[in-house]
């Protein structure tokens, strides 16, 4: 049988939820712009009836119902969203890495441009030219002096600009790591508070938010994998267990990364990005660099020796090599044989770059057998980072070879021919006329066009990265505009919601009213008729 008050507590229970739920509401709106958070949604249910069923239960026929009660507070999540955008999250931090990697290195090598490698090295190659039209000029030989500097400088100066972008990636590598291990140490703590709180039968349904947050950051630096559990979340990086629950697992830092790149572990993410791009794009284009300044001092070209030129005495091919004597007959030299001199035919061979080519010959001065390029450092191999114009020749321009024409007279003085200009023309001739072999022994064609294939693959590579961070970036929002269609707040609806919980309250206020008039009634005016 119900209590005479029973409808007072009907509309105290209906004030309550509606209460709460306006109060939800109003949560949901101050959090409209926050970043990670899910809209929330307070379940109601209709409390109890009386009576239930039993043996001694009234004859009263039907069940009255007492009113209404919330059960819980709930996000609006779905899970599957969650995993979908993270996978995805990861192939963009990867994509937008390469990309961003790849634009650094289009900046360093800035080609075509007016101010490249490719100009200065057009300009080396006309210094030459104009230096033959008269060998004996100071001003042209000063010219090619400061064409090469100005070579070797843009050069090093590429090779300094690549070896900076490698320290900048790997530096950030470690950053990225202790970023990763920052995200780790938070979410531990949130799955402590987590389960603590829910442990009590509330939900922590703003943690929670927290927590996704932090794991959605995660997981654009590297493709972890994420498991929900009654003791929190469990995140691994492949078969590496980074969370479980309340404890961290391995502590996550360059040394982790790279090692779970190399066993595969590690797939996706700005991480992965970030090693692939400084072991692949970094890695490539500098020992591309360098096999282009090695090739240019002591790459191993062809030339052709006209007939009637003299070279220092001693001097033998490198390779086999064939005289064509001026009746058409050819004689060949082995290797190691020394040059006839002077030839008496056109003397095809191999030398070993510009330097080679340039010991052939005799400065003003009639020396010869000089390096026109050295390393920085003696007895280093010549690298891109080290190649410089011999000093001596940089001092005294009028050292470096332009003539293949000398006579020695009986005491074993050499005298040059300093007007001869033959070695000036095989200088200049090597822009478009020959191909270098590298000290691997694969054909890189002219230096030229070694050049612009490295530009044209840098172009390639880049391209295709954008593309590839283009298609992730909206792979990325699409996934999240359907999450957001789950879990963001609608301001619409919240204000729709808000208007019906409003009404409710009013009329569930307006019941009370109604109901404790009719008490009053019933408590001060039955029994007074008459009085």
């Amino acid at each position: 049988m119900t209590s005479t008050f029973h409808s007072i507590e009907t509309a105290r229970r209906s004030l309550f939820t509606q209460t709460a739920a306006l109060n939800t509401t109003g949560h949901n709106i101050a959090n409209a712009n926050t970043e990670g958070y899910t809209r929330q949604r307070v379940n109601m249910k209709a409390a109890s009836p009386i009576e239930a069923y039993g043996l001694t239960n009234s004859t009263v026929p039907g069940q009255l119902g007492t009113g209404v009660e919330f059960t819980s507070i709930e996000r609006i999540r779905e899970m599957f969203l969650d995993d979908q955008y993270r996978g995805e999250s990861a192939a963009s931090g990867n994509w937008t890495i390469q990309s961003d990697t790849l634009d650094k290195l289009e900046a360093i090598v800035n080609e075509p441009s007016d101010t490249g490698i490719r100009t200065v090295l057009d300009n080396f190659w006309k210094s030459w030219s104009d230096l033959s039209k008269n060998p004996e000029d100071p001003t042209a030989r000063k010219i090619v002096v400061q064409t090469t500097q100005s070579l070797t400088d843009a050069i090093n100066y590429m090779s300094t600009q690549l070896n900076n972008l490698d320290r900048d990636l790997t530096s950030n590598i470690d950053v990225k790591g202790k970023e990763i291990q920052t995200y780790l140490s938070s979410i531990v703590d949130l799955n402590q508070s987590i389960a603590k709180i829910e442990g009590m039968g509330d939900q922590a349904n703003d943690l929670r938010d927290q927590r996704d947050l932090l794991t959605d950051k995660l997981s654009k630096i590297a493709n972890i994998t994420v498991v929900d559990t009654d003791a929190g979340y469990n995140i691994s990086l492949g078969g590496r267990n980074l969370v479980q629950g309340a404890a961290l697992g391995a502590t996550v830092d360059s040394a982790f990364l790279n090692a779970a790149y190399d066993s595969g572990d590690l797939k996706a993410g700005e991480a992965y990005g970030m090693i692939f791009s400084n072991r692949t794009y970094v890695a490539d284009y500098k020992k591309q660099l360098d096999t282009l300044a090695n090739t240019i001092a002591n790459g191993e070209v062809q030339v052709t020796i006209p007939a009637g030129s003299t070279v220092p005495a001693g001097t033998t091919v490198l390779k086999d090599s064939e005289i064509i004597n001026v009746d058409g007959t050819k004689t060949t030299l082995l290797a190691g044989t020394a040059i006839p001199i002077p030839l008496t035919g056109d003397l095809k061979t191999t030398v070993k770059g510009l330097n080679g080519l340039h010991q052939l010959g005799f400065g003003m001065d009639g020396s010869s057998g000089r390096a026109f390029f050295t390393p920085a450092v003696a007895g280093e191999a010549i690298t891109a980072g080290n190649i410089r114009l011999n000093p001596e020749i940089a001092a005294d321009p009028s050292l470096f070879a332009t003539s293949l024409r000398a006579t020695t007279d009986a005491a074993g003085k050499v005298s040059v021919i300093k007007g001869n200009n033959t070695l000036a023309l095989m200088f200049s001739n090597l822009k478009d006329n020959n191909t270098f072999t590298t000290a691997s022994g694969s054909t890189t064609g002219t230096v030229g066009s070694y050049l612009s294939s490295m530009v044209g693959q840098l172009g390639i590579q880049s391209q295709e990265a954008a593309r590839q961070a283009s298609n992730s970036d909206f792979l990325v929002e699409q996934v999240n505009s359907r999450r957001q269609s789950v879990s963001g707040v609608s301001l619409d609806e919240e204000m729709s919601n808000m208007l019906v919980f409003q009404h409710a309250y009013s009329a569930a206020a307006r019941f009370m009213t109604t109901f404790d008039e009719m008490l009053d009634k019933l408590i001060n005016s039955t029994g007074t008729v008459g009085r």
